[in-house]
């Protein structure tokens, strides 16, 4: 593999580049292109990666991220839904890209570096990161199309979990997946993701550090795999789901009218351990949610 500069495209070769693949960044698909190196250097950093890693990206755009990821030796499976993109990748890594085996006097020749697929991440949620692999250990850093990562997050924190994650996604969603409990932010996905991670640290990051500069602010967040993951449920999510949609009543009433059976009984167990019998969902802190689990399963 050839070395290369982690360094970013400046905002002029961004928009150079892409009159060139005559590609317009689409609002939908969250296509707002990092161009400031520093951010880059700060996610590889905190994602502590070396020759032994196994790395998922999503939405990998113009290849910034790539490019130093690879730098770092980790092997690396990612996802890019933009057809254009994903064949600039293709090219631009074709030195990289799906180095399978190839038997030569009967050894291989060559390992995998790169695996790309062209598709959508709800499809592919960790970028057909084979299952032995992930059971291993691998970690996810990226920069996240914003449209889309709550939905992505879940479908990660659903099945076989990261060592760690390293996301660049937008304020207000960083903010609910780290609000406490008592927050306007506090719902669902706080509950979900903080009973697997542990948020180790959150960088407020400008718009000026991407092209085109988005409306809002971003965060650069560090995720750490907690040793005593709390696991939901399909049940249990489903009812805390419903829970949070009328997050303005009484949880008591919610869950004598919940469908779920279990939520019920747990809200008696709550009154049981001291808990007022007129909380509402967002003042109930993370512990008690994670107690659903012994009633849902």
């Amino acid at each position: 593999m050839s070395e290369r500069s982690d360094m970013p495209l400046s905002p002029t070769a961004t928009r150079e580049l892409l009159e060139q693949l005559e590609h317009f960044p689409k609002k939908k698909l969250g296509q707002n292109f990092l161009v400031d190196g520093n951010i880059v250097r700060k996610s590889i950093e905190l994602a502590e990666l070396d020759a032994d890693s196994c790395v998922v990206e999503i939405g990998p755009g113009l290849g910034t991220l790539t490019k130093a990821i690879l730098n770092s030796g980790a092997s690396l499976w990612t996802v890019e839904r933009d057809k254009t993109l994903a064949e600039h990748l293709r090219n631009h890594f074709s030195d990289e890209l799906n180095l399978l085996p190839i038997m030569n006097g009967g050894s291989p020749a060559k390992q995998a570096i790169l695996q790309l697929i062209e598709g959508d991440c709800l499809d592919y949620p960790i970028a057909g990161l084979p299952k032995a692999t992930a059971v291993t250990g691998y970690k996810i850093v990226a920069n996240l199309p914003y449209a889309v990562s709550t939905p992505w997050m879940e479908a990660v924190i659903s099945g076989e979990l990261p060592e760690r994650m390293v996301l660049m996604l937008q304020k207000e969603a960083g903010d609910r997946y780290t609000a406490p409990h008592g927050s306007k932010t506090f719902g669902a996905i706080s509950i979900f993701l903080q009973s697997a991670f542990k948020v180790h640290s959150k960088h407020l990051v400008s718009a000026q550090c991407f092209h085109p500069a988005p409306k809002v602010d971003s965060v650069l967040l560090r995720l750490d795999r907690r040793t005593d993951v709390i696991h939901f449920s399909i049940a249990a999510r489903e009812c805390i789901r419903r829970i949070f949609t009328q997050r303005r009543k009484q949880l008591g009433a919610l869950c004598k009218n919940d469908s779920q059976a279990g939520a019920l009984i747990w809200f008696n167990e709550l009154l049981k351990n001291g808990v007022s019998p007129t909380v509402r969902p967002e003042e109930l802190a993370i512990e008690h949610w994670q107690s659903i689990t012994r009633f849902i399963n």
